[in-house]
């Protein structure tokens, strides 16, 4: 039988939900690219519901313990004698979301004797030391393409957000005022702009897709190029690094994911290059941008701007710099844990355990490391230290 260890958030201040805004989630067979969403035997929970706190279990205790497994759900994560590292030396399975990540290290690795797979309950695996759970035969695995648009969406709301300074304009009507000079002083239209996404993958190319009907002038760089139906449908200009494409944009969303090639990759050196007054969106990893070159950046006003979701480490502390600096609209890690994100997520997360727990392949679009090596979606997208040396 198996343990399972499930990292999740903890519930809301209030308690947990008795009711919900909605009764019910829209109907999607597929994602955009044809894939299939989530397809479990079965699943013990209610769409719309929330399911990624301590209390939702993402739906799974009924499904383990009625086959014997052993579930344990915590939200105690770090610091010395935390839950998660008493639970850790004999777990066969990890669970964690990228909104409040149990931090696989190597050391950590180290330590779970018994670990064979680490599931991210979302997308985005960075949070998992890739090189030791490839030495020590771990499994890694994720719900690829489960938030994706959801984190489009967060994308787009969060560009249009900056560019039209709403966050300000709306913290007027909550402060009884009508400072409409002030609301307008750094307000502008996105028509016209150019905008362009570092990585155009699931989420990057939603949200070229999304922004197409605004009149936007549109760019991409990606280490895999889009079609060339795709490029002429859109109206995209592919360039061959994110250094080539900044200049010319201004707006820039990062979309891609952390592994060496990216982090550490928006500097002071490459903020420089970028327009003055550029805007800048970040719900991929906070540690592909500088966290301290963004805050320089904001105060000089080399940057109009910046909006993301992703901080590290996560939760950030109080006295974290983002939370302070100017002309930002921050968010905690929320842009993929949507309601209807989580449905999806549970229920990926679901199929995976069904599929490893039965001996069955486990949908190859879901695999980052398998028997040893980079593996699926993880060989498309992902580099190690190693090839990073190379």
């Amino acid at each position: 039988m198996a343990k399972v260890l499930c990292v999740l958030y903890d519930d809301p201040v209030d308690g947990f939900p008795t009711s919900y805004a909605r009764d019910d989630l829209p109907s999607i067979e597929h994602y955009p690219s044809g894939q299939s969403l989530p397809t479990p035997q079965g699943v013990d929970f209610t769409p719309g519901h929330l399911l990624g706190s301590v209390s939702g279990e993402l739906g799974l205790r009924r499904f383990l313990e009625s086959r014997g497994h052993t579930l344990v759900v915590t939200s105690d994560k770090d610091g010395e004698n935390s839950e998660f590292d008493r639970e850790l030396p004999d777990a066969d399975v990890v669970i964690s979301q990228p909104f409040w990540p149990a931090y696989l290290t190597a050391e950590r690795i180290a330590r779970a004797g018994k670990l064979k797979l680490a599931i991210t309950a979302g997308i985005g695996s960075d949070h998992v030391d890739l090189d030791a759970a490839i030495e020590h035969d771990v499994t890694v695995a994720e719900v690829t393409y489960c938030n994706s648009i959801s984190v489009a969406e967060h994308v787009v709301m969060m560009i249009l957000s900056l560019v039209r300074d709403y966050l300000p304009a709306h913290q007027t009507v909550l402060d009884g005022g009508w400072n409409i000079a002030d609301c307008v002083a750094r307000s502008y239209d996105l028509e016209g702009m150019h905008v362009g996404t570092v990585a155009a993958g699931r989420i990057g190319l939603a949200v070229l897709r999304r922004l197409q009907p605004f009149d936007v002038r549109l760019h991409y760089t990606d280490r895999h190029r889009l079609p060339q139906a795709v490029e002429r449908q859109l109206g995209l200009t592919w360039h061959a690094s994110a250094a080539d494409m900044v200049p010319a944009c201004d707006v820039v969303t990062v979309n891609a994911p952390l592994h060496p090639e990216t982090e550490g990759l928006f500097d002071d050196k490459l903020i420089a290059t970028m327009k003055r007054g550029a805007y800048l969106i970040n719900t991929a990893r906070a540690r592909i941008c500088d966290r301290d070159a963004i805050v320089r950046a904001l105060r000089d006003g080399q940057l109009a701007g910046y909006a993301g979701d992703v901080w590290f480490p996560q939760p950030a502390e109080p006295g974290h710099p983002w939370r302070t600096m100017p002309h930002h609209g921050m968010t905690p890690h929320i842009s993929g844990s949507s309601l209807s994100a989580q449905a999806r997520y549970a229920a990926g997360t679901r199929e995976i355990l069904e599929s490893w727990l039965a001996g069955t392949p486990v949908r190859p679009e879901y695999l980052i490391v398998h028997d040893g090596k980079l593996a699926g979606t993880g060989a498309h997208s992902y580099s190690t230290a190693k090839d990073h040396k190379e």
